[in-house]
């Protein structure tokens, strides 16, 4: 199975998460005025496993595909379908609120809740996802501008079109990149250095995702068309000796594939 886990895990609906959140934030708020909040968000996570029973923290998610496999750990379970995610930082950003989506599809739950513990008075936000991953296994796919005798180019394509109908389309950017990586690229876990020219020469090297030497690729997720994005590639190729960028746009219903070129 291309997405498991040893928890299991059940939709529940908006009340009833709401009565799980209630009875959380109640104790957070409580752990909170007894211990600060200068405590990192594992203390936090592990105060209120002891106050509340059915707790589960740091949940595991395998994501598989081929020789890659990637795990996530959610938070804190409540059960089977309370997920909390909690932060110790500034404040709560949009790539909590992302990370915390990501999971929820993982899961395929409904509700979360973000915690944020560091400020003066607890932050909390809810998230929903009412989309199913299922949904997201037959976008619409869109190619822009491909060269179909490149055998990399249809390598990316051929396995990015799997990972899609394993996983779906609308879980983050980083998962199909760190997959592609190892399944026909460099390797999840390092970027290839590639050099970078200037007006007198080289000035530097610039961390980048590579299938070859020459082909370099990225995963995006932008729900509006970025036109700006097609335009600072073909500046990073100008300056570097690559010769094309592969980029994929994935959303929840739409897929687009451009190669982008010297």
């Amino acid at each position: 199975m291309p997405i498991t886990s040893p928890y299991t895990f059940q939709r529940i609906s908006q009340d009833e998460f709401g009565e799980i959140a209630f009875e959380v934030m109640k104790h957070v708020f409580q752990i909170h005025d007894e211990y600060g909040r200068f405590f990192n968000e594992t203390i936090f996570k592990r105060e209120l496993a002891n106050r509340i029973d059915i707790v589960h923290l740091e949940v595991p998610i395998t994501v598989s595909f081929q020789s890659f496999a990637k795990i996530y750990y959610l938070d804190t379970m409540i059960g089977p379908g309370g997920l909390f995610e909690f932060k110790a930082t500034d404040a709560i950003h949009q790539r909590h609120r992302a990370q915390a989506i990501n999971y929820l599809l993982l899961a395929d739950l409904e509700h979360a809740k973000v915690i944020n513990t560091r400020p003066e008075r607890v932050e909390h936000e809810f998230v929903n996802c009412t989309l199913r991953r299922n949904e997201t296994r037959t976008p619409t796919i869109e190619i822009i501008d491909w060269d179909t005798s490149s055998d990399v180019a249809n390598r990316f394509l051929g396995t990015l079109s799997s990972m899609i109908r394993d996983w779906g389309s609308a879980l983050e950017s980083a998962l199909y990149e760190d997959a592609i990586a190892q399944t026909i690229g460099a390797g999840p876990d390092r970027n290839d250095a590639i050099a970078v020219y200037g007006s007198n020469g080289q000035i530097g090297h610039q961390a980048m995702r590579l299938l070859d030497p020459i082909t370099g690729f990225r995963v995006t997720a932008f729900q509006k068309q970025e036109q700006n994005f097609a335009v600072h590639c073909r500046r990073l190729l100008n300056h570097t000796d690559l010769q094309k960028l592969l980029w994929a746009n994935l959303t929840a219903h739409n897929v687009t594939l451009t190669m982008i070129e010297r």
